[in-house]
């Protein structure tokens, strides 16, 4: 899995810590574009749009996928967010290591969580999670 520095030092640090869910405020939400798309060197493309509240730590969109009737589900990059209340469009593209995500039907979830300080360590509040179920073209 192709992971920025930053989410991946984030990401270990934050696999020791539940993350903190709350009821998502009515104007904070996260979709997934029907369409997503994987290149020949298997670097897949995911897109959607997002809006959340004001935030005390940085937000990023996260995205991870699934195909097939395989359970695991491989994370596909991390987007900085801005929680303005505004509505904001998300890319994120990586490649899926060992497996090969390939075009086709697949399900994707994204997240849009905040690293919020609480007692000097961020800790994971999510703003808003979506789920669809795509179609994956090549390109």
């Amino acid at each position: 899995m192709l992971v920025r520095p930053a989410l991946g030092a984030a990401a270990l640090l934050l696999a020791a810590v539940a993350p903190v869910t709350a009821a998502a405020a009515p104007y904070e939400s996260v979709t997934v574009d029907r369409v997503g798309r994987v290149a020949a060197d298997g670097t897949v493309v995911l897109t959607g749009t997002y809006r959340c509240g004001a935030a005390t730590g940085p937000v990023f969109v996260a995205a991870s996928i699934s195909q097939g009737s395989a359970s695991v589900r491989y994370g596909i990059g991390g987007t900085r967010a801005r929680c303005d209340g505004a509505a904001h469009r998300w890319a994120n593209s990586g490649k899926v290591t060992p497996v090969r995500i390939a075009p086709g039907a697949a399900h994707v979830e994204a997240t849009v969580m905040e690293l919020r300080p609480h007692g000097g360590l961020p800790l994971p509040y999510i703003h808003a999670t979506g789920r669809r179920d795509v179609t994956l073209v090549a390109g």
